[in-house]
């Protein structure tokens, strides 16, 4: 069975109370269900982070890569949050790893602030996804298991 790695970047544990008229009320958890739910569908295990901090999602990606040279990865889906913005050090990752990449965001970042339109991941994504709310997380997967 392969699996699907889906990994939440920083602030993301707040889904659900932060900015609720841009993110929805979901919770973190929640979107875990949506997650557990779209990859039983399609006979898919799951491997589901978050974290505040870039290296520990650094590591993840790194372990997604093991996973994927061993031809036992399915898709990485990422929604790196603020770092998609900044992060150097996670598209080396993914570019480094040569995982097929799914960039995840729950929000519209091109009808937002100016500097959310700058991705540097979107170089290394095989799809980018964004303003589907929580549900893009389930499209996601959809997506990864027809690759």
């Amino acid at each position: 069975m392969k699996t699907v790695y889906v990994l939440n970047g920083p602030n993301l544990n707040l889904l659900g109370s932060r900015e609720p008229t841009i993110y929805g009320s979901a919770t973190l958890a929640d979107v875990q269900v949506l997650c557990e739910q779209a990859c039983a569908r399609h006979g898919l295990a799951l491997a589901f982070h978050q974290s505040n901090h870039e290296g520990q999602l650094v590591d993840w990606i790194h372990e997604a890569g093991r996973l994927h040279a061993q031809g036992q990865l399915a898709g990485l889906i990422l929604n790196a949050a603020a770092y998609t913005h900044t992060s150097v050090a996670l598209l080396d990752a993914v570019k480094g790893t040569g995982v097929p990449l799914v960039e995840l965001h729950i929000s519209n970042v091109h009808a937002r602030e100016s500097f959310r339109h700058h991705s540097y991941l979107s170089a290394a994504a095989r799809a980018v996804m964004c303003g589907f709310g929580v549900a893009g997380y389930s499209l996601a997967i959809d997506a990864v298991a027809q690759w």
